[in-house]
């Protein structure tokens, strides 16, 4: 049975987190293997570029992401942005107990489209070793539903689609002549524009910049439609 993450390396990650005061987050893929390692600061991991894990046809990118949390807390709201944003397989964070050893696991993973209009699923906190999730089985489970319960539209056969996204202080007619040009852009790269977003916010948000609530908005959309692009 495939676990979220084998006791040994939990442990492993949690004694050295405690040791050194920061987060340590580990990516794994489908076969259970470790991908990367990132180390991060007592509050967060900055997750590198993960292009390079192309989802195609795909709902889910092939990966999970588990990482410590040194104060045992349940999962932030930026993790379950991420986790949204990046289409993980799972986001788990394990607690740091005082001794250094390992606590609590919380993890989420993304719905399918839903009436509720709910993005991710988060789990009810556990022990490790009460974890009895088959994760093979859970993930390919997850993928054909979220494939069965994607809303159909017309496209181009072979055409990849993207999502055109404005966020600006500017005017809207400014905004609305730029996503135009974007658009011609688009369409010249050979990518099919299914929606646009316009947001004109108070302040731009430093790492999402659209506030999160509405990132989450587009993505949610990006899976119901199977869109592979967000063209900022």
């Amino acid at each position: 049975m495939d676990a979220v993450v084998s006791p040994e390396l939990a442990r492993f990650c949690t004694e050295l987190s405690h040791e050194i005061g920061r987060q340590i987050a580990v990516l794994i893929n489908r076969r259970g293997a470790v991908e990367d390692v990132i180390v991060g600061d007592d509050r967060e991991v900055l997750l590198p570029d993960l292009s390079g894990y192309r989802l195609g046809r795909r709902s889910l990118r092939g990966i999970r992401m588990v990482h410590t949390h040194l104060r045992n807390e349940p999962l932030s709201q930026d993790d379950l942005t991420d986790l949204a944003l990046l289409r993980l397989d799972l986001m788990a964070a394990i607690g740091v107990l005082e001794d250094g050893m390992p606590g609590q696991l919380y993890a989420a993973n993304i719905l399918p489209p839903n009436p509720a209009g709910k993005s991710y699923e988060v789990w009810k906190p556990m022990l490790l070793r009460d974890c009895q999730v088959d994760l093979g089985k859970f993930l390919s489970s997850l993928e054909e539903e979220i494939a069965r319960t994607r809303p159909g539209h017309h496209v181009v056969k072979d055409q990849e689609q993207a999502i055109l996204v404005s966020v600006s202080k500017h005017s809207h007619a400014d905004q609305a002549d730029s996503l135009a040009e974007l658009r011609e852009l688009a369409g010249s790269a050979g990518l099919s524009v299914l929606d646009t977003v316009i947001q004109r916010p108070q302040a731009l948000h430093p790492k999402y910049l659209l506030g999160s609530g509405k990132l989450k908005e587009v993505v949610i959309k990006a899976l119901q439609h199977g869109v592979e692009y967000l063209i900022f």
